[in-house]
Parts: structure tokens; sequence; C-alpha cells
């Protein structure tokens, strides 16, 4: 197999529970655009070293402010998860906070560009909900295409 990129989806449960997704998120990143959402992005963290726990209650709903930290825009997010990264682990891991959650400061996005890699807590897939967060689909296309380029891949146009 030849990917042109990795998309990591959410998923039920506790991150730590799948260190085989971590193995590989490790082994790929810097090899391929890797893009994670929801339990995706708390592997990335868990790959590069970070730590993730358990929150007490959990964010649900369709209506959770997020600040991207890259533009200063807020963004209405749908989540659904129990798990968050610990910002206290992020320390040397070459992951930046580019997300955080208005409403109690979590983190709710990562990104290494060295790496081509970067993730979200929250749902940008989420339908019918906020659409705030689709120019994250734009940005992983367009990651693909710039490694694509770079590999020198008549395809790159394809996308």
């Amino acid at each position: 197999m030849e990917p042109d990129g990795l998309f990591l989806s959410n998923g039920p449960g506790d991150p730590r529970d799948v260190p085989e997704a971590a193995a590989l998120v490790r082994a790929l990143q810097g090899r391929l655009p890797i893009f994670g959402i929801c339990l995706g992005h708390q592997l990335i963290a868990l790959a590069n070293g970070a730590r993730t726990y358990q929150l007490k209650f959990g964010h649900r709903g369709g209506n959770h402010p997020v600040k991207n930290l890259l533009t200063g825009r807020i963004e209405i997010t749908s989540q659904n998860h129990s798990f968050a990264v610990d910002p206290e682990s992020l320390s040397g891991t070459g992951l930046t906070v580019t997300h955080q959650n208005l409403l109690d400061g979590t983190v709710e996005g990562l990104e290494n560009a060295d790496k081509r890699i970067f993730s979200v807590q929250y749902h940008p897939e989420s339908a019918p909900g906020p659409q705030d967060s689709a120019y994250l689909f734009d940005k992983f296309i367009a990651s693909i295409e710039a490694f694509l380029a770079e590999r020198g891949d008549r395809d790159a146009e394809a996308y």
C-alpha cells in the first residue's frame, strides 16, 4: 500500500486501550500527511509521548465554542468524548496546541507541521451540525497535494 494520507477517525473509549494504533501513527508520521479527529486526536498525542486523561463529565453536544489559536476565530463545534489530552504532557513532543475549548480550557487541536500531522478533538464532519470546521478537510487535502507534488507524483492535481 502507498496511501497518499492517513485519516484517523473518531471512536469510543479510552485511547490507551489501542496501543497498536498509537504505534502505527508513530511509525507513519512524517512519512505522509495525517489528520486525526476525536480518538485520532488522542492517538496522535499518545504516539508523540503525551498523555490523556478521562474527563469528569465528558463533552457532549453540538454547541461547544472552540478557539482556533492560529486564526483567533471561534468555532462552534460538535463533541462526543470522555477523554482529553493532558496539556502538561505536551512539552518536548513537538506538538503545538492549535485549538482550545473555551468552556474548560481543554486541548482541542494539535499540530506538528514538520511531520504534516494535525488533529482536533471535536467532530468537524458532523452533519447535521455546525459547519464552522469544514476548512480542516481542505487543509488535509492541501497537505496531501503538497506531499504528492514533493514526491513528484503526477496525480497531485487529482485531488
